[in-house]
């Protein structure tokens, strides 16, 4: 009996050794390069597939119909902020966080979306997003003298709306464009552009004849009425394969590492030129209406630089673009802003920094799919998004409080000056960054990436 015991238990040991020592093995074996593993594979079989073109073409103009709404709103943000600031709701930083707050659920809630998407499908996921940006809008219009209010609707329900819209807009085209997928991305995202050129003007002049409570509502009912026909266009190529909510080997790759970081650093400067620009000409002593203009202007150049590193993403390689248009960002901010007192420099530092600024947008989910694979887009782009939520919550609010503590509003355009080097600073290292990541890719300059 007492042999039998000993030899169950000896054989108990020696199973749960060979156990422990495959789990130790397996930890040990060396993970499988991102070039050659199982997803990378199948994203290789699926752009081999992809038409280029037929239903894609409406899956991408219905996605700049969700860009056109929810960028749109949030690049004219500073415009309901200014005329909030004049009404004495609150200061200029503590609106900006509620912009920044909206935009930073993209961060926020980016892992959560990507897992929604691939369970429910982009059409479910855009028609809630639109639902949430409209009814967040009309909700604002009751809270315009509550800025606890407005940090509910304006902030956090448009948030969700924007960033399921995000999600969804970002994971889609890399479905239906191989070849033309730059192009593909940024139509999508210069709907963003023009529809913050339209927005503009419209909610300034909405503002002048109707107040603010009714421009939010009137913004709302349109967004509701032309988001929701386009969000129920959008569909889905192939089902989008299962994967892990986060991948942490990502993070064994420099390559995302550092794109990561790019990403994170570069959201910081992104807003603060379309949220301050309306105080700045006042600043100047223009009238509301310039303000709106130079935000129109921004909003149109950000829209033809979209399209424009679209292009160019596929022309030169996305990796080269995102560098290009984050370097244009920084040297725009640190050389011209400053010295833009007049309306000649400032249109020039909105037409440069606008462009450049909405490269960054269209040219980031093309340099995931390529880099990393099609099939993981979604996934990856969850984990490059939630590193962009310190930019997107604090990178104006920040610029505000410098603002204030320079002088404020009625210190002139010098109090500017410290707010406007700490953006163009960042900009200038999540350029660095980017370019580390070109090189560690490639070292040769004259390769396409």
């Amino acid at each position: 009996m007492s042999t039998l015991v000993q030899s169950s238990t000896t054989s108990v040991e020696l199973t749960l050794r060979s156990g422990a020592e495959e789990r130790l093995h397996r930890a040990e074996r060396p993970q499988p390069p991102l070039e050659t593993d199982e997803v990378m594979q199948a994203s290789l079989v699926s752009d081999s597939q992809v038409p280029d073109g037929g239903y894609g073409w409406v899956v991408i103009t219905a996605c700049g119909v969700l860009t056109w709404w929810f960028g749109g709103t949030s690049y004219s943000w500073g415009i309901f902020q200014a005329a909030l600031v004049k009404e004495g709701v609150s200061n200029a930083s503590t609106l900006a966080f509620v912009g920044s707050l909206a935009t930073a659920f993209i961060s926020f809630l980016g892992i959560i979306n990507a897992r929604l998407v691939r369970l429910f499908g982009t059409r479910v996921c855009a028609v809630l997003g639109v639902l949430f940006l409209g009814t967040s809008e009309i909700l604002s219009g009751f809270t315009v003298k509550s800025i606890g209010g407005l940090f509910v609707t304006a902030g956090a329900l448009m948030g969700m709306g924007i960033s399921l819209c995000f999600m969804v807009v970002s994971v889609i085209p890399a479905q239906y464009f191989k070849s033309k997928r730059g192009i593909a991305n940024g139509i999508v995202y210069a709907g963003g552009g023009l529809g913050g050129t339209v927005i503009s003007f419209i909610i300034d002049a909405l503002i002048q004849s109707t107040g603010v409570a009714w421009t939010f509502r009137a913004i709302g009912l349109l967004t509701l009425a032309t988001g929701i026909p386009a969000a129920l266009l959008i569909k889905e190529r192939i089902p989008i394969p299962k994967a892990a909510i986060v991948e942490w080997q990502l993070f064994r790759d420099a390559r995302f590492t550092l794109l990561f970081l790019t990403g994170a650093i570069a959201t910081f400067p992104l807003f603060v030129p379309p949220f301050f620009l309306p105080l700045y000409t006042d600043s100047l002593g223009m009238k509301s209406s310039v303000g709106a203009g130079v935000v129109a202007a921004f909003n149109f150049s950000s829209a033809l630089g979209r399209l424009m590193c679209g292009f160019f993403s596929d022309f030169l390689g996305p990796l080269n673009t995102l560098f290009l248009s984050l370097l244009l960002c920084a040297v725009s901010m640190l050389v011209l802003w400053p010295v833009s007192s007049s309306v000649g420099p400032l249109i020039a530092f909105v037409i440069i920094n606008g462009v450049s600024n909405g490269g960054f947008f269209s040219t980031m989910p093309t340099v995931v799919g390529n880099v990393f694979g099609s099939a993981r887009v979604s996934v990856a782009m969850g984990m490059m998004v939630t590193g962009w939520a310190g930019g997107y919550l604090l990178g104006a609010p920040i610029a505000g409080y410098i603002l204030d503590a320079s002088g404020g509003e009625e210190g002139g355009i010098k109090a500017y000056r410290p707010a406007i080097f700490y953006a163009g600073s960042l900009a200038f290292t999540s350029a660095v960054l980017s370019a580390a990541s070109r090189l560690k890719t490639e070292m040769s300059l004259k390769k396409k990436l």
